[in-house]
């Protein structure tokens, strides 16, 4: 699986460069700036990109936005993008950029290694890997006025988690019952927000975030 990086912090990034290389990834480039980043990501093509979301030269969102450039030049290209903090914003921007697979981990992940590298393998497969703090806080931007708000505290759950990438059986597994009433509860929350059915569950999910990231 072929992986671009693009980190600033040497420490960090070398350390990336190491761990995804031990995991028989290749690495086809690693860049520390954001100017650098789209004519990377278009040349290589990457099967995914890791991306940090401040890099130089502002070290603002120059990671996240050069990405969000990059995908539109390579629709569907797979990101899955690492920061300190979310950034709502160009989030949105993000998720709702079309298909493939898309990630936003907060940096504290990454020091759970299986952790990480799933979430890296699920991206480049066309799936979803969000961090629970960012799900909340996409979940706290919507009303009660809003369709969110009709779901009910466990379909809000569900959602999230399902948001995360996890199947309904990880799901059943965390909430602590069966698959049956997981997928009860996702047959409700897609009845809720209007979304249609559909046997495939990185589309599913990532409709849901494409839904929950806009306004």
């Amino acid at each position: 699986m072929r992986v671009l990086i693009a980190e600033d912090h040497a420490l960090l990034r070398d350390g990336l460069i190491r761990l995804l290389e031990a995991h028989d990834f290749e690495v086809v480039e690693a860049v520390d700036n954001g100017p650098r980043l789209v004519p990377a990501l278009v040349e290589h093509r990457p099967d995914v990109a890791v991306v940090d979301v401040r890099l130089p030269p502002t070290f603002t969102d120059e990671g996240l936005k050069a990405a969000i450039e990059a995908r539109r030049q390579v629709p569907g290209l797979p990101i899955l993008v690492l920061s300190q903090y979310v950034e709502q914003l160009y989030a949105r921007e993000l998720l709702t950029g079309g298909g493939g697979g898309v990630g936003y981990l907060l940096k504290d992940r990454v020091s759970n290694v299986a952790e990480f590298l799933d979430a890296v393998r699920r991206v480049a497969a066309g799936g979803t890997a969000m961090d629970p703090d960012v799900i909340g806080q996409l979940l706290a931007r919507n009303t009660r006025d809003e369709p969110i708000g009709r779901l009910t505290p466990r379909e809000s759950e569900v959602l999230g988690l399902m948001a995360e990438g996890r199947s309904n059986a990880a799901i059943a597994s965390a909430l602590f019952v069966t698959e049956k009433a997981v997928s009860k509860h996702t047959n409700n929350i897609f009845a809720k927000l209007d979304l249609p059915p559909s046997e495939d569950d990185n589309r599913r999910v990532i409709a849901v975030l494409t839904y929950l990231s806009s306004r």
